[in-house]
């Protein structure tokens, strides 16, 4: 089941007046292992008794993930088959990128 779905479900019991200890034992009957957290449910049973109405994550901030985009693993990949014996940091100096993110797109 989608996340969206849970929350739906979540909500549905809110608005009834459930709390979220009985909305996680009715999902936990319901759905089994697959049922979210109670700290999941206890957190979205929150939001939707603050009126929130979205079910849907909301936007963050923060810089968009741009470093791992498919050109960026080609050429990443190109200069590894070019030169074996690279260092990451070498990698990570030429594309401009931190070092972290160039172990996670070799890896």
């Amino acid at each position: 089941m989608d996340k969206v779905e849970y929350r739906d479900v979540i909500k549905y019991l809110v608005l009834k007046g459930n709390t979220p200890t009985q909305i996680k034992h009715e999902l936990d009957s319901v759905y089994g292992d697959s049922a979210p957290s109670f700290t999941t449910v206890k957190f979205w049973a929150a939001e939707f008794k603050r009126s929130c109405k979205s079910l849907g994550d909301d936007e963050r901030s923060g810089h968009p993930k741009i470093a791992t985009t498919d050109d960026n693993i080609a050429k990443v990949h190109q200069m590894v088959l070019d030169d074996r014996r690279i260092k990451v940091r070498e990698i990570a100096e030429v594309k401009n990128r931190s070092k972290e993110r160039i172990c996670h797109i070799l890896n």
